[in-house]
């Protein structure tokens, strides 16, 4: 039996604000680190013997991930990719969620936020906030920071790192902690739940509840729960 463990980063100074994040390098807010210090206490009580650690390149994923390996007194190095970061919001980006949706309607932005295949228009690369004027995506090609995503877009290159990097260690009972954001984790449980379309569209995931999934070696899961069983949610896939 092999174990995944799903973190999404604890609440972020731009969550507190209600904008869309995306690729913009924010931090944890005060409630965002103690969540992370409780995932890892609730983390630390399941006695799993973690092999490797993951993190997305963005700074609220790499704290929480920091914070959960302080609490586990373990000092390995983690593997970060730019293929777990959020979902680019395109022109949405930084811009507050309510105001928008007073401009553009509830319904438009619930679709660029939870459909499969609808990306916002395309942000524009003289901003400020887009990767490519961002220090920590200098390393990246190019060719592989998008102007705007869709949830299919991000389930993409998600899907491919994980594949390529994570998945072989998984066969090998080799057990992984994955600290990443609402969208790529929602494209790891597409794949992982077998979820169509439509219902990819009503999973929602909490900040700072690690999601513990356990599988056999032909990647079938056994069993999945949230550790803070106070604030798990309802969910469809369980």
């Amino acid at each position: 039996m092999a174990h995944l463990i799903l973190v999404r980063h604890g609440q972020s100074e731009w969550n507190l604000e209600k904008r869309f994040t995306g690729w913009v390098d924010v931090d944890l807010t005060g409630q965002g680190k103690l969540e992370a210090c409780k995932a890892g206490e609730y983390i630390k009580e399941i006695k799993i013997d973690i092999n490797h650690f993951y993190s997305s390149f963005q700074l609220r994923a790499i704290n929480t991930l920091k914070f959960i390996q302080d609490t586990l007194r373990d000092k390995r190095e983690p593997v970060r990719a730019w293929q777990l970061n959020e979902r680019h919001y395109g022109a949405l980006t930084g811009l507050n969620k309510d105001e928008m949706k007073e401009k553009l309607g509830e319904d438009k932005i619930h679709a660029f936020r939870r459909s499969w295949d609808i990306k916002p228009d395309p942000l524009s690369r003289n901003n400020p906030y887009h990767p490519l004027n961002i220090e920590v995506y200098k390393g990246i090609p190019k060719e592989n920071i998008p102007d705007s995503e869709s949830l299919k877009d991000t389930y993409e290159r998600v899907m491919k790192f994980y594949i390529d990097e994570i998945q072989e260690k998984l066969k090998n009972e080799q057990n992984i902690l994955i600290s990443a954001h609402g969208n790529s984790i929602r494209a790891l449980c597409k794949f992982l739940f077998k979820l169509d379309n439509q219902k990819i569209t009503l999973l929602e995931i909490p900040t700072g509840n690690p999601l513990l999934i356990s599988l056999d070696s032909k990647q079938n899961i056994k069993e999945c729960s949230y550790l803070d069983q106070n604030r798990a949610k309802d969910l469809l896939v369980f």
